[in-house]
């Protein structure tokens, strides 16, 4: 049996203002441990802004979003313009502020918000060809944006359960390391730091989610 591929959408390097690193590490490290591999992706656009990680300031730079990714994935990253949907089996989109700000406007326009064109594209791509798709965190606000009708977490922040009633998606509360599975969709979310979390909490919702991802893809192959 081939090893199965997973697309990982990153978006920059740290949770104020890019991919939350233990989100993107653990998740990576869960679909390794799995069996499965990865593939990295970051869309080649500058970052919304640059955020000084003890502060949380403003800094007077600007970084790109698919550099900043590289440094998670160790180089071992492409452009997002290039993804192609019949090279993977599953798409995960990691969490950290930066699929709020750089993959989406979310952040600052919530329920309004524009989703990054090549983000949309990778994600109906898959959806059309009913491949599974997996998001951590606030990454789930962007999935209800571009599908609709899925069911979601982003754990029990009541203002964003609400925005994603309002994008025309339904949400479901959770706590750490829960995960929610809409199996007609085929999407799995977990709510990762929207709760007070530990890194081994991070760790057990970023696996169970990839544990779930592979049994969709499973079911599939037992279907052939």
């Amino acid at each position: 049996m081939s090893t199965k591929s997973i697309a990982v959408i990153l978006s920059g390097c740290g949770n104020r203002d890019g991919s939350e690193i233990h989100e993107a590490t653990l998740t990576l490290w869960a679909i390794h441990k799995n069996g499965a591999d990865y593939q990295c992706y970051a869309p080649d656009i500058v970052q919304h802004h640059v955020l000084n990680h003890i502060t949380g300031e403003e800094m007077a730079e600007q970084r790109n979003v698919l550099l900043e990714s590289a440094r998670i994935a160790r180089g071992d990253i492409l452009d997002l313009a290039s993804f192609d949907a019949a090279s993977h089996d599953a798409l995960i989109i990691p969490g950290g502020l930066g699929a709020a700000k750089n993959l989406s406007s979310y952040a600052l326009d919530g329920a309004n918000c524009t989703i990054n064109k090549d983000v949309e594209t990778a994600i109906l791509s898959m959806a059309e060809r009913n491949k599974p798709i997996g998001a951590l965190c606030i990454a789930p606000t962007i999935l209800a944006k571009v599908l609709k009708h899925v069911d979601l977490t982003i754990g029990q922040d009541p203002t964003t359960a609400a925005n994603i009633v309002t994008m025309g998606a339904s949400h479901t509360t959770t706590l750490q390391s829960e995960v929610v599975v809409d199996s007609k969709r085929r999407v799995v979310s977990t709510p990762c730091y929207m709760l007070d979390a530990r890194v081994d909490q991070i760790g057990d919702g970023a696996e169970k989610l990839v544990q779930e991802v592979l049994k969709m893809i499973e079911s599939d192959d037992n279907q052939d």
